[in-house]
């Protein structure tokens, strides 16, 4: 049965489904910036608590474009065009807004992050990643175009691309937490880092826009 999964896998497309979410998870955004700063105020184990509770959120995602998409997929060919063009189009204006943005990271201070214990910041991580549409929105946006197998069941699927994304954030996020201190020294003394992620994120996204026009259901 596993051999016969395992065989149904187009890993090219996985692998660069991997590499794309680790350079997602590596952009500056609000949730890798949550992490860094708690880490600092509060030490490792308070963003490792952040990053547990912003990683499982993604499953609540995971499950909705799952069932949601995959009875799309299912009924029309041409509504799911529909979903993989909206996400083009939602992925070119993300770009857009990053190109639009300052490129400079601004890392608050310790003393104004606010101290929680741990059970409360993953908690608020999770809430965080739930409550949050852009995510849903996002992830309707990334995953259509990276299916990988066409005898696989289109859930499982789904739920194979959002475990290996929660795994990647995983370990991205808690190297985040793990080196805070070492990344805070470095974007300090190197202020051109945040115009290298800022283009980084730029090419990502339109890159991930025109994978999903020309690739196949």
């Amino acid at each position: 049965m596993l051999s016969l999964f395992f065989s149904a896998i187009n890993y090219p497309i996985l692998t660069g489904f991997a590499v794309t979410s680790a350079l997602l998870a590596l952009s500056p955004g609000p949730d890798n910036i949550f992490v860094l700063t708690q880490s600092l105020a509060n030490g490792v184990k308070s963003g490792i608590a952040v990053v547990l509770g912003l990683v499982s959120g993604c499953l609540v995602h995971t499950t909705l474009l799952a069932f949601g998409v995959s009875e799309v997929i299912k009924r029309s060919d041409t509504l799911f065009f529909a979903i993989k063009a909206f996400g083009a189009a939602y992925l070119v204006y993300l770009a857009y807004k990053v190109f639009k943005s300052d490129a400079s990271i601004n890392l608050p201070s310790s003393e104004t992050v606010k101290r929680r214990g741990q059970n409360k910041l993953f908690w608020t991580g999770f809430t965080m990643n739930v409550l949050n549409p852009k995510v849903t929105i996002f992830f309707l946006a990334f995953f259509p175009g990276f299916l990988f197998s066409e005898e696989l069941n289109t859930v499982i699927q789904f739920y194979v691309l959002g475990f290996l994304f929660m795994a990647v954030t995983l370990l991205v996020f808690g190297g985040i937490a793990v080196l805070s201190g070492s990344i805070s020294r470095f974007t300090q003394q190197n202020p051109r880092t945040g115009f290298l992620f800022k283009w980084m994120q730029v090419i990502v996204f339109l890159g991930i826009a025109l994978y999903l026009l020309i690739s196949d259901k």
